[in-house]
């Protein structure tokens, strides 16, 4: 594991603007065969040699030759005379920091990176770090950021937002210089030319981030210091933001029409390298300063002093020629609105008319001094907006006059600058996002009869070919127009027009394609598979889209799923539904009329099973002998789908298809899943009887956990594309885990093309949404999928209402071969031995056995007791809860593991926090007070990160709080379910905020089900009688104890 480490170091220099630059450097595990380094040389990083190597190989960073790499020095906390790994390289290597330690400084090599591109396409700071951190996330490699790189990369996300929005102005900083004594000569004092963030909140920020900052950020220095110290952390961050700000817009090039104009000016000073200062003994460069420093002090005053705000109104011509023929003005309007209330406003003309004593009834909203900082504001915004120097030349300012182009130009370029900058801008209506009207092809479209026949208009609503009919027109918003209406448009050389009483802003060579593409398509009469339509209508925002009462009727629902008459409970299911699981089948159900396959993405824990079982129940009602449905889930989930139906739905016939004694033949299993409503199988044996299954007419194919289909070159994700059936329906709780390929993998199953290839799903979608932060392309997937895709969270005010405070599950899996095997080898030799003893000797084999049995329904590695590898491959327990709880966290949650076996626990801690790199918490029966008060209060802190949490039964079952998890899994069973609800306690107590969702594990075919069975059958009796542990299973008889720990045919699906 590689953590990349990274901080702002400025420079040790004399220099009153001293510069500084940004160092990397890279964190590795100590090698045990290393000799020892040089002194106070970090025994854990790339030297020089070693990071050149890295950063070419593994990060494609080629060193800079004029920085280089150079050696630097961090104040590091010390033990025994080593500096302490960082916590991210400590989690990986299973290592616990010590409570104390001292600070002592390390050389590192480190390379020194530049703020700003140094070469015509090599990247500047804000860039690298951007797409490092993509890149590691995109590779999900053994390479991460530390914590202080992780805090160095959004802070500079949040300065890179300042300076595109040009929250910045030239600046001038003051140096005294000390004075001479005696006969010595003073030096001047000196000015330095810079630049300035002035965003209002720009201090307050960085005092946020500063409270935020890994102290590790301001611990480097560039050269050895004699005294062990850090940087002020809001200096060290104001140092950082003034130096990239100089050189992002020192950057920028210089045009030869702008060098000329700024020519001699503060500005040009600002923009030239910072060599020299000016002295202040230049004839006018105190001046310069004097001037520029009230010119600062007025900006500020403008925006902070007065009581009222400055607003500029633009207001269009009363009347105007709509050929354009006659020259229009418009009028941009002053007025002032109270700060205090800013619904009173009052325009300057009204002010400026008004008699004395009217002026005094305002003057608790204009404030005192009034005029003066109207006329501060009113300049402040004419250097923002130099036109508005003209309305300037009286003593009574009200406004001015703008030509149509003049006032586009406000438009476009002026009035979000002049937002941004503290003043309030009125627009016309027509112009914000609601009310404009564009000039765009408008799409006529009605729903079109089935190609399938009168079967599926029949039944009044859309089959699976049903078809949109459509017609393409040309329109100016809600009107359409005709095509020599849409030239004369075109031919006007003016960017504003009046069209039909309503202004427009013209786009000449956007309306000139929209026109070749109507003349195109305008004599067509087609239709498209409503898929189509969706995919049409989602990735063209300039259509116009017009459709029939049927078919707006249809997209309506489809958009909004609320719109939909929940259903019933169906006949034949032995349960109720909650009201949103009544909503989900709806729209299971509207979904397949329609003819669209869809992802139902609900949250864990909300029933998706259940709602797909309703659904089962309600076709056999409505469209009996359509075909059987495939139901293909991961091997540790499969036995859960059938105790599901079992105890939900028993009417409904299933079929296991697994085991080595599954049907081989295409007849015979095409005979035998004709027979049954369901069949059940796993997708490792979906990708091997892939042909088989294929012979198969299936009705629907559902995928469960349907992430496992994420990787599109993976064989399994190959084979059930190639299973045909009527209807696809994919299950999983998080549609889009780490890339946005997952997401499209799910949907190249479901709908196919639906979101064009992988390359172009990836060119279109992955890399501007991850790399680039696209919005616009981030709102057209939206459109894409939303349709297809219902996600409900535990989150969801509607949801919340419909849960009960505490919910609970049992998660049935199977065994794997390994698992298997062991089992029988230990029922073999019990079965030998309950013969041949007696009393006490009895009851000590029938413990051990239990011990045993239960050990191996665990893990393998538990049984065998020989460091084997504690793998989810071994055990579909393991399998499913490593998945579990990838979920929960994902979504922001905490989680508790509740285990009776020490060995088991450290086993899964040691899993959570190197493999999965999950925080993880571990009491047990030989954790000291103390450290146990320190872990509970660290994971109950709302500010850590959600984590694992995993609790001996004895140790941690009683007597701690622990509500900040809401998802408490029970590992392996306890004998008594009261001591298994005292620990499930934990999170469901006073101060748990969440519903809480409680997941109890259990080994199919095995002792753990059987036991499971009786408790829940004996559950209203006294803890008495079933026993508070599994003691009273010793008075079993020997009959009785061999069918209890018997292996059943279901333990076993491969």
């Amino acid at each position: 594991m590689h953590i990349l480490h990274g901080t702002w170091i400025p420079d040790q220099s004399d220099c009153y603007v001293a510069p500084g630059a940004f160092y990397l450097w890279v964190e590795t595990p100590p090698h045990k065969s290393r000799t020892a380094d040089a002194a106070n040389v970090h025994p854990a990083h790339l030297k020089k040699q070693a990071l050149q190597q890295f950063l070419i190989n593994t990060l494609g960073i080629a060193p800079n030759p004029q920085s280089g790499i150079v050696a630097c020095y961090f104040l590091l906390p010390t033990a025994d005379d080593r500096p302490l790994p960082s916590l991210e390289s400590a989690r990986h290597q299973q290592i616990e920091l010590p409570e104390s330690s001292a600070l002592q400084y390390w050389q590192v090599d480190c390379l020194r990176l530049p703020l700003v591109p140094q070469a015509v396409g090599s990247p500047g700071l804000i860039r690298l770090l951007h797409d490092l951190h993509f890149q590691l996330q995109e590779q999900r490699s053994e390479v991460q950021f530390g914590s202080d790189l992780l805090f160095w990369h959004h802070f500079c996300q949040f300065l890179k937002v300042q300076i595109f929005k040009d929250r910045y102005i030239p600046a001038l900083r003051y140096r005294e210089l000390p004075r001479g004594r005696g006969k010595s000569k003073t030096a001047p004092d000196e000015l330095y030319p810079g630049w300035e963030l002035v965003c209002e909140h720009y201090a307050a920020a960085v005092a946020q981030y500063a409270e935020g900052m890994p102290t590790v950020c301001a611990s480097g220095r560039a050269d050895r210091p004699q005294v062990a110290a850090c940087f002020a952390k809001q200096d060290l961050l104001h140092h950082f933001g003034e130096n990239l700000l100089h050189a992002a817009v020192g950057a920028i090039p210089v045009t030869a029409a702008l060098g000329q104009q700024i020519h001699n000016s503060l500005v040009q000073s600002c923009l030239t390298p910072r060599i020299q200062p000016w002295s202040a003994a230049v004839p006018g460069a105190l001046e310069d300063y004097r001037h520029w420093r009230r010119w600062r002090e007025r900006l500020s005053a403008a925006r902070v002093a007065a009581p009222f705000v400055l607003c500029l109104q633009l207001l269009e011509p009363e009347e105007a020629d709509e050929d354009g023929d006659e020259a229009v003005l418009w009028q941009l309007r002053f007025a002032v609105a109270s700060r205090s209330d800013p619904s009173w406003r009052l325009s300057l003309l009204e002010y400026w008319q008004a008699k004395a004593e009217e002026r005094e009834s305002w003057r608790n909203h204009l404030g005192e001094a009034f005029e003066r900082h109207l006329l501060a504001a009113l300049g402040y915004a004419a250097r923002i907006y130099p036109a508005l120097w003209e309305g300037l030349h009286t003593s009574h300012p009200v406004g001015l006059d703008l030509e149509v182009e003049e006032a586009f130009a406000f438009l476009q370029d002026a009035a979000w600058v002049l937002e941004e900058a503290g003043f309030r801008v009125l627009v016309p209506a027509w112009w914000t996002p609601e009310g404009r009207r564009r000039a765009q092809v408008r799409l006529r479209a009605r729903a079109g009869r089935s190609a399938t026949g009168p079967d599926g208009a029949g039944r009044g609503h859309f089959s699976l070919a049903a078809l949109v009919e459509y017609s393409y027109a040309l329109a100016i918003g809600a009107q359409e127009v005709t095509e020599s209406e849409w030239q004369a448009l075109v031919a006007l050389k003016t960017p504003l027009v009046r069209f039909r009483g309503q202004w427009l802003v013209l786009e000449a060579e956007r309306m000139e394609k929209l026109l070749t593409f109507w003349r195109e398509h305008r004599q067509e009469r087609p239709a498209m598979p409503l898929l189509e339509w969706l995919k049409l209508t989602a990735s063209q925002p300039d259509l116009d889209i017009e459709c029939d009462a049927p078919l707006q009727t249809l997209l309506t629902r489809l958009h909004d799923p609320s719109r939909l008459v929940p259903l019933g409970d169906p006949p034949g299911l032995l349960g109720t539904l909650r009201p949103y699981q009544r909503r989900g089948v709806s729209w299971l159900s509207y979904l397949e009329q329609v003819g669209l396959n869809g992802c139902l993405a609900d949250d864990m824990g909300l029933g998706k099973s259940l709602q797909v079982i309703a659904r089962l129940l309600y076709e056999r009602e409505e469209q009996a002998g359509e075909g059987p449905t495939l139901i293909v889930a991961p091997t540790s989930v499969i036995g859960n789908w059938r105790k599901e139906i079992e105890k939900f739905a028993p009417g409904l016939r299933v079929w296991m298809h697994y085991g080595t004694g599954r049907h081989q033949q295409a007849d015979s299993l095409c005979q035998v899943c004709l027979e049954h409503d369901v069949v059940l199988t796993s997708y490792t044996l979906a990708r091997k009887d892939e042909k088989l299954l294929a012979a198969v007419p299936w009705r629907r194919l559902v995928i469960d956990e349907a992430q496992n289909i994420k990787n599109p070159k993976a064989a399994q994700t190959r084979a059930l594309l190639k299973i045909p059936a009527a209807c696809r329906l994919a299950l999983t709780g998080t549609p889009v885990e780490n890339r946005l390929l997952d997401l499209w993998s799910i949907f190249h199953f479901l709908n196919p093309g639906y979101l064009g290839s992988e390359a172009q799903f990836r060119k279109r979608f992955e890399l501007p949404i991850h790399k680039e932060d696209d919005r616009s392309r981030t709102a057209v997937l939206k459109r894409l999928v939303e349709p297809l895709i219902l996600r409900r969270v535990k989150t969801d005010p509607a949801i919340i209402q419909d849960l009960p405070d505490k919910v609970e599950q049992k998660l049935f899996c199977q065994l794997t071969r390994e698992q298997a095997s062991l089992y029988a080898a230990v029922l073999k030799e019990v079965e030998a031995q309950i013969e041949q003893v007696e009393g006490i000797a009895r009851k000590g084999l029938i413990l051990a056995t239990l011990t045993r049995l239960k050990q191996i329904c665990n893990h393998p590695m538990q049984f065998l007791q020989d460091g084997s590898a504690f793998s989810p491959e071994r055990s579909h327990k393991l399998c499913r809860l490593d998945e579990m709880a990838e979920e929960v966290l994902a979504e922001g949650e905490s989680l508790l593991v509740f285990t009776q076996f020490h060995e088991i626990g450290a086993a899964l801690e040691r899993h959570f926090r190197q493999v999965r790199r999950w925080g993880t918490y571990y009491i047990h029966g030989g954790v000291s007070r103390e450290k146990r008060e320190k872990l509970i209060a660290d994971f109950q802190d709302p500010d850590s990160e959600p984590a694992v949490f995993i609790l001996s039964l004895k140790a941690g079952g009683v007597g701690i709080t622990l509500t900040r998890a809401n998802h408490v899994f029970h590992f392996d069973r306890w004998w008594n379910p009261a001591v298994e609800d005292q620990a499930t306690d934990r999170a469901f107590r006073i101060g748990q905020t969440k519903n809480v969702f409680v997941h109890k594990f259990v080994a199919l075919g095995t002792l753990e089900e059987r036991i499971d069975r009786m408790l829940e059958e004996k559950k209203r009796l006294a803890s008495a009688i079933v026993g508070s542990d599994e003691g009273w299973l010793t008075e079993l008889d020997n009959e009785r104890f061999k069918a209890l720990i018997a292996l059943g045919e279901s333990a076993l699906i491969e």
